[in-house]
């Protein structure tokens, strides 16, 4: 197009058109058709009054050391802007193709405003921009690229995109997207899954938890879920009703599914709901992850290779339970059991349960079944067997009666012989008793009295000997402490004067050093040490001088009889 392209706001953009001006969509600006008067659009005119030309580039201010007159002061925003905007248009004049990562999306008025941006290997953003997809674009190709990867254009996922860069005064830089390739992004989604595979099955651990016997029954089961999730509601339905019975309880963890950290949250969750389970001394007997459906990255936050790990090193059973049918996460490729939805997970739960209900109510029958069946075949012979043993026991009755009839009768005969026999040696030792009780009782009688005063006697002259003996070892103790006493006074007295004569002694040297220390203390004075030919050195403050590195330039010397100034030179080196 031909003609003298203006620099407008939008704000004028009414103004510009009724004058004329016509709209250039391919760079988004206004402009006057060749041939028409300029002067109505003096004031958005560019400052060389010319239109730019394809090949024009920005136009740049003069250096700041040129003289600016008093007219021209300096270049308008709006004309440095627009000729930025102009010079991003005609280097892009289509799109190209991008690799981005989305951070944040916004829909209003149904356009689509995007965060994108670009990260490093280490995970730090290098480059980020706003992208926007105008909503009859999106309403085109947000469609056809769900429907291509089952996906949603949110944070985290990454696309490849074809954009073109744009430039407004008003609003800045910004990327136009018009189309996304979802090949890319389906390849991203299964690359990381099959990096996060790879890596497992060589460290040996991507069939762990896969080989953990599965559960023979369900007492105890341990469930992740997004806290209030629809998945969660449907699963709790059913896992109420077997707790309200108590055939099988259930403990609940609840994390984050999606988003930055979801997946190291779910990780702390587990580990420390399992961790505290085995103090409490009971493992659960499986661990259900369960959340409901949603886009196919929404799914993808769960592609993280520690928490993936982390399912494969547990060392119980874990079922997942995680969106719809279709999809799928490494979760469900590393689990002991997997499950397509959370309803399918309980529904596995209580179809083991009432498999192992059916089991023992088929035993219980079966036991019921030999039990009738052995009682019936041995009916008869326990019936023989008790004939039989109620004859013998009659029979062994009646012979024990008779043999106790015997046993009583000759029981009382030898009773009878034994008692009689008991009273006569009973009389004959009763006799024998007292008689010798006598013969004693008369040969003490005649024995006490010569026994008793010899025992007077020989007490009578034990006591004289021990009042002896204690008398003469009273006077020796007297004697000893007598000697003692005047030793001890003696040897005080001698040693209270050699203290009294030491302690004049201390005494007396103490005066003379003293008056020594106190002469030679008098003889130390300024005045006594001047008087011996000594001077003494101040600053001009009037403070000593003991340091040469101290001492300032003019100082005073204070002699005997007198003070005098002098100044200090510096010192000749040896």
């Amino acid at each position: 197009m031909s003609g003298t392209y203006l620099v407008s706001s939008f704000a004028d953009k009414d103004r510009v058109k009724a004058l004329g001006a016509r709209w250039d969509p391919s760079r988004r600006q206004w402009y006057v058709p060749q041939g028409r008067e300029l002067a109505p659009f003096a004031q958005w005119l560019p400052a060389d009054h010319s239109a730019p030309t394809p090949s024009s580039s920005l136009v740049v201010p003069p250096p700041a050391t040129a003289p600016v007159s008093l007219s021209q002061r300096g270049m308008p925003l709006s004309q440095l802007l627009q000729g930025v905007s102009t010079a991003v248009a005609q280097a892009f004049k289509s799109g190209v193709w991008v690799l981005v990562e989305v951070v944040d999306t916004r829909v209003r008025g149904g356009h689509v405003y995007l965060e994108v941006s670009e990260r490093d290997t280490s995970g730090v953003i290098t480059a980020k921009a706003t992208a926007i997809i105008w909503s009859s674009t999106a309403s085109r190709i947000l469609p056809q690229f769900e429907a291509a990867t089952g996906a949603q254009v949110g944070p985290g996922i990454k696309l490849l995109v074809r954009a073109r860069p744009v430039f407004k005064p008003q609003h800045g830089f910004s990327l136009e997207v018009d189309a996304i390739d979802p090949n890319y992004t389906l390849g991203d989604l299964e690359a990381r899954k099959r990096e996060i595979r790879e890596r497992l099955q060589l460290e040996g651990l991507f069939d762990l938890n896969r080989q953990l016997p599965t559960p023979w029954d369900y007492n105890l089961v341990l469930v992740v879920a997004p806290e209030g999730g629809a998945g969660l509601g449907d699963f709790q339905a059913e896992a109420r009703r077997l707790e309200g019975l108590s055939i099988c309880r259930f403990v609940y963890v609840h994390s984050r599914f999606q988003g930055d950290g979801a997946a190291a949250q779910i990780r702390l969750e587990l580990l420390g709901a399992v961790e505290r389970m085995r103090e409490a001394g009971g493992l659960p007997d499986a661990v259900a992850i369960i959340r409901g459906g949603g886009a196919i990255n929404d799914m993808a936050w769960l592609n993280d290779y520690a928490l993936v790990r982390t399912i494969c090193e547990t060392d119980v059973p874990v079922l997942t339970g995680i969106g719809h049918e279709r999809d799928n996460s490494v979760l469900d490729e590393v689990a002991n059991i997997r499950f397509d939805t959370p309803s399918k997970v309980i529904a596995g739960i209580e179809r083991l349960i009432l498999q192992r209900v059916q089991e023992a109510k088929g035993l219980y029958a079966e036991i019921i079944q030999e039990v009738t069946r052995t009682v019936g075949g041995a009916r008869p012979t326990v019936v023989e067997h008790f004939t039989a043993i109620e004859a013998g026991a009659r029979q062994e009755i009646a012979r024990s009666r008779q043999r106790a009839s015997e046993l009583l009768a000759q029981t009382r005969l030898n009773s009878a012989q034994a008692l009689h026999a008991a009273a006569e040696q009973a009389t004959t030792h009763l006799y024998e008793v007292r008689r010798l009780a006598a013969q004693q009782l008369s040969t003490a009688r005649s024995e006490v009295p010569a026994l008793l005063s010899e025992i007077r006697a020989e007490s009578k002259q034990i006591l004289q000997v021990a009042r002896n003996q204690v008398q003469a070892h009273k006077d020796i103790v007297i004697h000893g402490a007598a000697a003692d006493v005047r030793y001890v006074k003696d040897s005080t007295a001698h040693n209270f004067e050699d203290l009294v004569s030491q302690a004049r002694k201390v005494l007396a040297d103490a005066r003379t050093d003293t008056q020594a220390l106190m002469r030679e203390i008098a003889g130390q004075g300024p005045d006594k040490t001047l008087s011996r030919g000594f001077v003494l050195a101040r600053d001009a403050s009037g403070k000593a001088i003991t340091s040469a590195n101290s001492a300032e330039t003019h100082i005073t010397i204070q002699f005997r009889d007198g003070i005098r100034a002098a100044e200090l030179t510096q010192d000749s080196k040896p």
